[in-house]
């Protein structure tokens, strides 16, 4: 991979890690209920589960989908119908002082998502495609991606997280969170709409 292409795979993995997702939008709202610091086992587990995805795909998983393409159709309706039952889970939590039974996403948990995690498929697919050369070393090519996008998610996850955590303490009052939960659901909802319009 020459430097103009690695840079141009920083940028491409620092704007589609920064857009907003279904990661995004939950850090967000976990950030909101949970604080930063309960939110760290979420984050971390984005910054290792994505990557190891997008090594995964670089090392030969993507050709299974091309050969068992119902592969790819089953796992875009599964991941969809989770994004939505995690809709549904946002739009229903409450401030976690309140809860006890509110807990936020554990590492394990973050690592398996983005398994399910369709935008997360489209993206590393696409890095993929775009920034490594067939030709090259698979381990090396795919290991520069995904090694990239561990500092992509690094930044993004920080970021939202912080933008949750700062929306969470405006918001003083049970309705108030409320309400941020369900618009935070519906974003996360919507979000899987594109998936079914590629």
């Amino acid at each position: 991979m020459n430097e103009t292409l690695f840079w141009a795979l920083i940028g491409f993995a620092l704007i589609v890690s920064c857009t907003p997702g279904p990661n995004n939008a939950m850090l967000t709202a976990s950030g909101a209920n949970f604080g930063f610091r309960r939110s760290i086992p979420h984050m971390l587990g984005i910054n290792v589960g994505f990557p190891a995805m997008v090594l995964a795909i670089g090392l030969g998983l993507g050709t299974v989908f091309q050969a068992v393409p119902w592969l790819h159709t089953a796992l875009k309706y599964i991941g969809a119908a989770y994004l939505l039952f995690l809709a549904w889970k946002i739009a229903n939590a409450g401030r976690a002082a309140g809860r006890e039974t509110a807990k936020p996403f554990t590492f394990l948990q973050a690592v398996a998502f983005q398994w399910v995690n369709v935008k997360g498929w489209i993206n590393a697919v696409g890095a993929l495609s775009a920034y490594t050369d067939p030709a090259g070393d698979a381990f090396g090519e795919a290991g520069r991606v995904a090694l990239v996008y561990v500092g992509a998610t690094i930044v993004s996850n920080t970021l939202w997280c912080g933008f949750g955590v700062a929306i969470g303490r405006l918001l003083k009052t049970e309705r108030a969170l409320r309400l941020f939960n369900w618009i935070m659901a519906a974003a996360l909802a919507a979000s899987i709409i594109p998936v079914f319009l590629v």
